[in-house]
């Protein structure tokens, strides 16, 4: 099996690398039975673009939500966020601009709106409108004066905010918008900051402070069209359902990551956690019906940033395997690839949108490093060596966090530069034509 040797960091603002990324292939199990690898010849090169530049900082975030793609429905623009700092958490004054760059003019920047909901692992949730993709796009914020978080609907054609969904009694703000965009689940940011504060907008108004499991706080969704909010599944639900695994949930403030909308947008997956910080920490998984019934609790546990497949198929992990998971019969289905071929099956992993080919970025030795494996053919490349500058844990970690392209043949990745500014650069696969 080749494997590419690690890479030099990238050094200043270099508009290009050329990477060796060897051809891999992988004899493997998958969802979709066994398939005859098709070996890439030696030498095959990815090319990794770095195409932003400080001395700002410019991130799109971190994953969240499935199927999030920064680039518009033409890919004339990918939308982020441009910011003055990012060596602590953002405080409630701390604007950071909501930013389209134009791939049509050498990602020349232009400044929409901003925003005082974001942080520098999440970003502020930015999700191109499934119902409007070529001009219109989700993100969050936070009201100045009530400190109150809520979701905003910009339309780049009307050059404003066309929609706010606030409320003002509990002010959730969007987690995962569902791939039809009819709707998207919205959590507790406030309550995020106090438990964990790397997904949190510190200093945000909650109305849940010093309750361990609220009836009235847990996972909602907001109808897109309507504005109408749900609570599916309250923090007391969730105590309930984990009592018998955990007696001591009554004293354990639990909140929620990952609110993860299945393609069909039928079910949702979510994390219910507590004590990240402390011992006796509590990760489990659940998925819910959009409507709110049928919580489940998830009989194995699907580790790292789990992706959901095709129908009730997850990606994840599952005891060191990057693994596929059918959430309906609670049962391992697949094995993607070789043991050794995903070093950290628990890494940042994003399905491009046929569900073809899966990334996997992770850390090692305080560079990033990425997979990139298809499912169907077994051709893998690998790409890497990128410095982090320290950036590797804590509530200021850079994530190798993928996300592609609608074309499904580049990947947005972040990375930290020598100036020690927070960039955007692109890895490109190899033309398939």
């Amino acid at each position: 099996m080749h494997r590419s040797p690690d890479h030099a960091p990238l050094r200043g603002p270099a508009p290009a690398l050329r990477l060796l990324a060897c051809g891999l292939a992988a004899a493997a199990l998958s969802c979709n039975g066994p398939f005859q690898p098709d070996l890439q010849p030696a030498g095959v090169t990815l090319e990794r673009e770095q195409i932003t530049f400080g001395p700002k900082n410019h991130f799109f975030g971190y994953i969240g939500h499935v199927g999030t793609v920064p680039w518009n429905e033409s890919g004339r623009y990918i939308v982020a966020l441009r910011t003055d700092f990012v060596d602590r958490m953002p405080g409630p004054d701390d604007a950071a601009d909501i930013i389209l760059l134009d791939t049509a003019d050498g990602y020349a920047v232009r400044v929409v709106d901003t925003t005082r909901a974001w942080n520098v692992q999440q970003g502020t949730m930015l999700f191109w409108n499934p119902a409007r993709p070529e001009s219109q796009f989700f993100f969050n914020d936070r009201d100045p004066q009530t400190g109150k978080v809520f979701t905003a609907l910009y339309d780049v054609a009307e050059g404003r905010r066309i929609r706010e969904y606030r409320f003002p009694d509990s002010p959730v703000a969007n987690g995962g918008v569902s791939l039809d965009g009819r709707r998207f689940a919205a959590i507790n940011y406030a309550r995020m900051a106090r438990l964990r504060p790397v997904t949190g907008y510190p200093q945000a108004w909650d109305w849940t402070e010093g309750v361990s499991a609220p009836e009235d706080d847990g996972v909602f969704v907001v109808d897109s069209e309507t504005g109408m909010k749900r609570l599916v599944v309250s923090f007391r639900q969730l105590a309930d359902a984990l009592r018998r695994e955990r007696p001591e949930i009554d004293s354990m403030p639990l909140f929620i990551n990952h609110t993860l909308w299945s393609r069909s947008g039928n079910t949702l997956f979510f994390f219910a956690r507590a004590n990240f910080r402390r011992p006796g920490r509590l990760n489990a998984a659940f998925t819910v019906a959009a409507d709110g019934s049928s919580l489940r609790r998830l009989e194995t546990h699907i580790g790292g940033h789990p992706e959901w497949d095709a129908g009730s198929l997850m990606i994840g992990s599952i005891a060191r395997r990057q693994a596929v998971f059918d959430v309906d019969s609670q049962r391992m289905v697949g094995l993607i690839g070789e043991a050794d071929l995903f070093p950290d099956p628990e890494g940042d992993i994003a399905l491009s949108p046929d569900l073809d080919w899966l990334a996997n970025g992770y850390k090692r030795d305080g560079e990033l490093h990425y997979v990139i494996h298809n499912r169907r053919s077994g051709t893998t490349y690998r790409a890497g060596g990128f410095d982090l500058y320290g950036r590797v844990s804590g509530d200021l970690r850079c994530d190798p966090a993928p996300r592609w392209n609608r074309t499904g043949d580049a990947l947005l990745i972040p990375g930290m530069t020598e100036d020690r500014t927070r960039q955007m650069f692109l890895l490109r696969l190899p033309d398939r034509g």
